[in-house]
């Protein structure tokens, strides 16, 4: 991969997250089973670079037979995976040198990486800067999207479900912070209009399945007209309206036809022409 001339080498951006093992016992420690990651182009936040890989840590019995981790990640499929050190040097100079980002990643991710490389004597990579995109958003987002999880934030804004694979996850990563920053700028742009909206609106997109159409529904302090005999909405079809109104026009016409004979007709009905295309 070659570094974009419009900025300067080692200014990129690294999206990166890690899957491992959950300890079950005191002393256990996590195991790195797969590391994902993009690199970003700061400027157009464009995909430069991708690479993932599962990992087989050196102890197989720490991976579950039969996983009931989401990511579906069990002893068999990473039976034939590569070593970490055997993926060090790549994941090395992915990470080295760079801006790191991701979601919680300076108080697990960035820990397992030094972790992984001091079990295999190496020194491990160093970033120029870090976004965590979990202290960012709780810091400029607020709770809006609930508890500040990536598969919250992703529902949040409709992006689908959360995979919990590493290459998946830290694409869905880039799209949450580009949602994220598009609102926070709307509101700082108009904060008299849209500021604290989030906090008081009561209204629910929903999508009626029956035509894949998106309708609004309104819920919370807004209440329904009253549905007494006496205040009643009905509605005119469009063909019905049409129908009326040509019947009216037509009665126009007659009207005037009727005064107009032995009078002057002609003169008559452009007298009315404009009110009758009215």
């Amino acid at each position: 991969m070659e570094a974009s001339s419009s900025f300067r080498e080692g200014a990129e951006i690294v999206f990166f997250d890690l899957e491992t093992t959950v300890p079950n016992r005191v002393g256990q420690r996590f195991r790195v089973l797969e590391f994902g990651a993009i690199v970003v182009c700061p400027l157009k936040l464009v995909e430069l670079d991708s690479f993932t890989t599962l990992i087989r840590p050196t102890d197989l019995s720490a991976v579950a037979a039969r996983s009931s981790r989401r990511d579906g990640i069990t002893r068999e499929i990473v039976a034939t995976a590569p070593l970490f050190e055997e993926v060090a040097d790549k994941i090395f100079s992915i990470l080295n040198g760079r801006i790191w980002a991701g979601h919680n990643i300076q108080r697990f991710d960035c820990v397992r990486i030094r972790e992984a490389f001091v079990e295999i004597g190496r020194p491990a990579p160093m970033p120029v800067g870090m976004v965590d995109s979990l202290g960012v958003l709780t810091q400029k987002f607020g709770k809006r999207a609930g508890n500040m999880k990536m598969a919250s934030l992703a529902s949040y804004f409709q992006l689908g479900q959360q995979k919990h694979r590493s290459l998946d996850d830290v694409r869905m990563n880039l799209e949450v912070l580009k949602h994220c920053a598009t609102v926070l700028f709307l509101e700082s742009t108009l904060p008299s209009i849209l500021e604290g909206k989030w906090k008081t609106s009561s209204t629910i997109t929903t999508r009626n399945r029956a035509n894949g159409k998106l309708h609004c529904r309104e819920e919370g302090s807004r209440k329904s007209p009253p549905s007494s005999p006496g205040y009643q909405l009905r509605s005119v079809p469009y063909a019905t309206r049409e129908r009326l109104g040509i019947a009216k026009m037509t009665a126009k016409v007659k009207n005037v036809v009727c005064r107009a004979q032995g009078k002057q007709p002609f003169n008559i009905l452009l007298k009315h022409s404009r009110s009758l295309l009215h």
